[in-house]
């Protein structure tokens, strides 16, 4: 237990002092200041704040100080933190990444209850991830269902590198392959998939330059075309290759695109059952077809 007067200062006091600071660029001045303590005392965030009595030392105040100024610098908390919970899970993410987002969760939800309900009678169900980032859907699928092989596909080699160290992390290397590949990779076909999930970029350009993310992120794994469907439209084409009949495919939105993607997908497959389905804000954020 850190007991030491050394830094003159408590925790109570210390996160008291930055939040004037933070609240000028953070919606969450109070929380992002306890995670960055908690991280850097390796303790839970309600650790912290159940212990505001708890005397820091110089070099503890001078890490969260260093912390501060990076947030103040334009830097996102979870590469600050180099880690980013995602369904329940640790996640390493660095700027090679985007940051996982509550949002996807949704998808990670509706691949696994599909897997589970419709179990393959033929060995291990096969999934794709397309434009996999940091692994996290993948991973997280991996994680709560068993009996699947996935094939993760990424156009960025950093980015692969972060999802390879998050799948061997959480001891599902040995069913993730991981590939190069700008949308699905460049091999036969003749072993198709009987899931697809996707998170692509599918922010508008326009959108993209006016948005607080831009340049905080990659935006290679944000810019989705004058339209915000160009990459997804070019997923549709390729995917009606790879998905076996009776398979399932899932892919997130832009809250503003739901129709247009709904009419796409069904333009692209038009024997699918579509469905598009609402995140717990109420928007439009995930299209499943049903071949």
């Amino acid at each position: 237990m850190v007991t030491s007067k050394g830094g003159g200062q408590t925790i109570g006091e210390t996160l008291g002092g930055f939040h004037s600071r933070l609240e000028k660029i953070s919606d969450t001045p109070d929380l992002d200041a306890q995670v960055l303590l908690a991280h850097q005392m390796k303790r839970s965030r309600s650790w912290v704040m159940a212990h505001p009595e708890i005397f820091l030392t110089v070099s503890q105040i001078s890490a969260l100080e260093e912390g501060i100024a990076r947030l103040e610098g334009g830097q996102p908390l979870a590469y600050i933190l180099g880690a980013w919970e995602f369904f329940g899970l640790q996640f390493e993410v660095t700027p090679d990444v985007l940051i996982p987002r509550p949002e996807t969760e949704l998808l990670v939800e509706k691949a696994i209850k599909w897997l589970k309900e419709y179990p393959s009678r033929d060995g291990a169900m096969k999934v794709m991830d397309v434009g996999t980032g940091s692994g996290c859907i993948s991973i997280a699928i991996a994680v709560s269902v068993s009996d699947i092989n996935i094939t993760a596909t990424d156009i960025s080699t950093a980015a692969l590198m972060v999802a390879g160290k998050n799948a061997e992390r959480m001891q599902v290397s040995d069913r993730i392959t991981f590939i190069e590949a700008d949308l699905f990779p460049l091999i036969s076909t003749s072993n198709p998939c009987s899931l697809i999930v996707a998170n692509l970029p599918y922010i508008p350009t326009k959108t993209l330059y006016k948005s607080s993310v831009y340049g905080r992120e990659p935006t290679l794994a944000l810019d989705g075309g004058p339209d915000g469907l160009v990459i997804i439209r070019r997923f549709l084409e390729e995917a009606t290759t790879w998905l076996l009949p009776g398979g399932r495919l899932l892919f997130e939105i832009e809250a503003s695109e739901g129709p247009a993607a709904k009419f796409m997908a069904s333009r692209t497959f038009p024997n699918a059952l579509i469905t598009l389905h609402k995140d717990l804000s109420g928007r439009d954020r995930l299209v499943e077809v049903q071949t």
